[in-house]
């Protein structure tokens, strides 16, 4: 781990008798010791910010919203509240702000994953520019770094499944007689894609939604037309994946970049492939990586070829340094 202490970055995880928090810490120095905690749920301790990247229940923002010290960007407050009937206790900030964190100079960056989905960069005290990033789907606006702090979804380069686009033009086709359809879209991200799309592609109807989609649609897109339940008259629904089998439709498509299912499938995907992480880590130019999110062995074969590229790279369950709670 020398070259992280180098940069003046200690990364911890927290443990309990049950097994590890969720996702990590970073220490660092400023004008004196900070710790900022990524993507984790409330640690009761002395933690000066707990930085939500996004509203995905696998980046803990149920737990951490009811902190004080918690921060977020406004859509993703938004979400978080749409999602579990809870204030938001935190501070926020549109994506793009330069913000204060713990007297900490910050600044946001958008990520293009789910709407309000924030980066976040900030120097310490040797100079060091620290880049959180949370989960990807475009990079594009990403700064330089010397330390970036990444997922791995699709990071296991030797898996064909990891090598994707999105083709948009084969969602075109399957929604332009705008006529009995259903598509299978996760709630939060990829139904207000959907949507996205289809009002891109010229559907000016009503789109039926299940209810938590319906709620997030609303509360955070602006311009997505006439929206409606799915019981409704309408040409088009997008519901849940859990709710799929139960509509009864001409044609149903899950959009997904998965192929392990029995519905015909689209691929569009909220992620970057392989080469787009490959890509972002070639872009930011970081002196070193952690791979922090998901579980499994995506981030470890992740790190394994960023470190092929020469960049010292970890995944999270290769950090040792703990602190049992």
């Amino acid at each position: 781990m020398k070259p992280l202490y180098d940069l003046g970055v200690l990364p911890v995880r927290y443990r309990t008798g049950k097994g590890f928090k969720p996702h990590i810490s970073l220490t660092f120095k400023t004008e004196k010791n900070r710790t900022f905690a990524v993507d984790t749920t409330n640690l009761r301790n002395s933690t000066d910010a707990y930085l939500i990247t996004h509203a995905h229940s696998d980046h803990h923002g149920k737990s951490a919203m009811l902190c004080e010290n918690s921060v977020c960007s406004e859509e993703t407050a938004r979400a978080l509240e749409i999602l579990y009937g809870k204030k938001f206790a935190g501070s926020t900030f549109r994506i793009g702000d330069a913000i204060d964190i713990s007297g900490v100079h910050v600044k946001t960056y958008p990520t293009h994953h789910t709407i309000g989905s924030t980066a976040f960069f900030w120097e310490n005290e040797v100079g060091t520019r620290i880049l959180v990033t949370g989960d990807v789907k475009d990079a594009k606006d990403l700064p330089k770094c010397d330390l970036l702090v990444t997922e791995a979804n699709y990071g296991d380069y030797d898996d064909p499944a990891c090598h994707f686009q999105d083709d948009i033009g084969a969602f075109r086709e399957a929604v332009k007689e705008h006529d009995d359809i259903a598509l299978g879209a996760y709630s939060f991200g990829k139904a207000q894609r959907a949507v996205h799309l289809l009002r891109e592609s010229g559907y000016s109807g009503k789109i039926g939604m299940d209810p938590t989609s319906l709620s997030l649609t609303e509360g955070l897109m602006e311009n997505a037309g006439q929206l409606c339940g799915l019981d409704d008259d309408c040409g088009i629904r997008i519901a849940a994946l859990a709710k799929l089998s139960g509509i009864k439709a001409t044609k149903k498509y899950l959009l997904t970049c998965r192929r392990d299912h029995k519905v015909p499938t689209i691929s569009i995907s909220d992620h970057m492939d392989v080469n787009g992480l490959i890509g972002m880590v070639e872009q930011c130019a970081p002196q070193a990586v952690i791979v922090y999110h998901p579980s499994g062995h995506r981030p470890v074969k992740l790190a394994a070829y960023i470190n092929k590229m020469g960049v010292y790279a970890r995944a999270l369950e290769q950090i040792n340094n703990c602190i049992e709670m």
